[in-house]
């Protein structure tokens, strides 16, 4: 008896149905720019060069870690990838970079054509976020590689930068103020940390109910991460922002330092922010100090600008025009400490 694909487990009938489910989904994301469709070898898009003067590509890629656990728990797939979009389109966002396109890769074991439709779902919702086009992408199906219930997820984000406005934190001076933009949650860092107090130390199940929360906790830690470049590009367009740090796995000390020149540390009061419910409840189950708190979770503030301190009045003001939440975190100082942490109670 002669062997086929689909008897070594891959099914290309159920590839076929799932880029039919998504075609739709896809095509609500293209920009002006994109110059292919679903089905070719390859993604293209046309740079409008003309309007930059020296244009330069920014690029990032990224995934969701354990995150992925949580909605294999649930068996809720239409959030994790707007997560991995909002991974990769922060970080480039921090050079100063607007989002143009994007690009997947799934791996699974077994192909389930309306659940990968699902997890693409997130995708297309975190790109029409971005603001940029979905372009491209792979579904690898794997068995015996993956168990067939489960899948991981990468993305690759490019967006474009004029060279003069390059953000890199060269231009960060003494003096200069520290603003933090509010996060959704958890987003899509420290979940080993998560997994193991909720899960192994406090042993609940995902559908338990937290009435400090309002929701179930599989329904908190699932909350997509928030993208920020509405807000922020818009900041970079009319104001001259000088250090951008997108708060992800490191928490605040290994962020933050990323974008100092030496010799600066930024002075943070960590009074001023407004802790959500689920980190104050992960730290009391877990038994978490302080200082490991804001050494792995966000803790409330997903993006840090660092801007000057003439211009610190007129940014706070724009943003309270547009209905953006903010925290003046606090400023730079000499140092070589990276990041001092104020008010800091155990």
């Amino acid at each position: 008896m002669s062997l086929t694909y689909k008897d070594a487990g891959v099914d290309k009938e159920a590839g076929y149905r799932e880029v039919q489910l998504i075609k739709g989904m896809i095509k609500k994301t293209y920009i002006p720019g994109v110059l292919s469709d679903i089905g070719g070898f390859a993604g293209l898009f046309q740079l409008d060069a003309k309007a930059y003067e020296e244009p330069v590509l920014v690029s990032g890629t990224d995934g969701v870690g354990t995150k992925l656990r949580i909605a294999f728990m649930m068996d809720k797939h239409d959030t994790i990838g707007e997560d991995c979009v909002a991974m990769c389109a922060n970080d480039i966002l921090c050079q100063g970079a607007k989002p143009i396109f994007f690009l997947d890769y799934i791996a699974t074991g077994k192909l389930i054509p309306e659940k990968m439709a699902s997890i693409v779902e997130g995708v297309s919702n975190g790109c029409i976020k971005a603001g940029c086009a979905l372009i491209g992408g792979e579904t690898a199906e794997m068995p015996g590689f993956y168990k067939e219930d489960e899948y991981d997820i990468a993305g690759f984000c490019v967006g474009v930068v004029d060279k003069k406005k390059i953000i890199d934190g060269s231009k960060i001076v003494e003096g200069d103020y520290i603003i933090g933009l509010p996060s959704s949650g958890v987003h899509s860092n420290g979940f080993s940390l998560v997994r193991k107090i909720v899960f192994e130390k406090q042993k609940m199940d995902v559908n338990d109910y937290i009435d400090e929360l309002g929701m179930t906790i599989g329904e908190e830690l699932l909350r997509p991460t928030r993208i920020y470049t509405k807000p922020v590009y818009d900041l970079i367009e009319k104001f001259n922002i000088k250090g951008l740090s997108h708060i992800t796995g490191g928490g605040f000390y290994e962020n933050i330092p990323r974008v100092l020149p030496e010799g600066l540390t930024a002075h943070i009061d960590i009074s001023k922010i407004k802790t959500p419910t689920i980190f104050k409840l992960l730290q009391e189950w877990g038994n978490i100090e302080t200082n490991e708190m804001y050494g792995t979770f966000n803790m409330g503030i997903g993006m840090v600008m660092v801007v000057d301190e003439k211009e610190l009045a007129k940014i706070t003001n724009y943003l309270v025009e547009i209905g953006e939440e903010f925290t003046i975190l606090g400023e730079i100082k000499k140092g070589n400490e990276g990041v001092i942490l104020w008010n800091l109670q155990e």
